[in-house]
């Protein structure tokens, strides 16, 4: 059972880190300059425009599948 505990982090980490590829891809086809980590800089308008980006590219996979 251990065992399946370690999987199941690795898993989540290995999410995380795929989810923030996709996040950095999604704002830099829309001209908008991440770093890593904080960004307390960007506007309201911004950040939920990346985040509008990265759900209609998820809508638009699901539908080609």
């Amino acid at each position: 059972m251990s065992n399946n505990s370690n999987n199941n982090g690795e898993m989540t980490q290995k999410g995380r880190e795929a989810l923030e590829r996709f996040k950095m891809e999604s704002a830099s086809e829309m001209g908008i300059d991440l770093k890593q980590g904080y960004n307390g800089d960007l506007t309201s308008r911004e950040a939920g425009s990346i985040g509008g980006r990265m759900v209609q590219k998820m809508i638009n996979a699901y539908k080609q599948q």
